[in-house]
């Protein structure tokens, strides 16, 4: 068995929103032959918890806008460090960074396929570790406080 069409169509249009809104290492993953309950997951992440509720907004309103559908449930919206889409075809997780290296969902998923992205979400992978990487820059590059 492999995802509907219409599970790739919401997976398109919310890796796209992703994107748009920086999200970092968009990736998507047909699960429909070992889980039941969805046939599709979309992983996304964010160097903060602002931009977290920012890409799952985006996500909910286009998904509205475009394709007519609501998520028949939201979670984690208190902290914003992990909140979750669930639209019964596709599930999204959009993840703080520091959730996603910890949870490490894509090795749960790595025996799974892949679904093909937009090039503006392909776009997206290693920008993580791109942001992680200037920041240590930044934070070594700070003086000491003495002022």
């Amino acid at each position: 068995m492999t995802a509907t069409d219409r599970s790739i169509e919401l997976i398109t249009a919310a890796a796209q929103a992703a994107a748009d809104k920086l999200a970092h290492d968009v990736i998507a993953y047909d699960v429909s032959d070992v889980l039941s309950i969805t046939d599709a997951f979309l992983l996304a992440s964010a160097p903060n918890d602002r931009q977290v509720k920012s890409i799952v907004d985006e996500i909910e309103e286009r998904l509205q806008k475009e394709l007519g559908v609501k998520p028949v449930r939201r979670e984690g919206d208190r902290e914003s460090r992990w909140i979750l889409l669930d639209y019964v075809d596709i599930v999204v997780h959009v993840q703080h960074s520091e959730e996603r290296v910890f949870y490490a969902l894509e090795r749960l998923w790595k025996d799974c396929p892949e679904i093909e992205l937009p090039a503006d979400a392909k776009a997206t992978r290693g920008k993580a570790a791109e942001h992680a990487k200037m920041q240590a820059a930044e934070d070594a590059g700070e003086p000491g406080g003495d002022w």
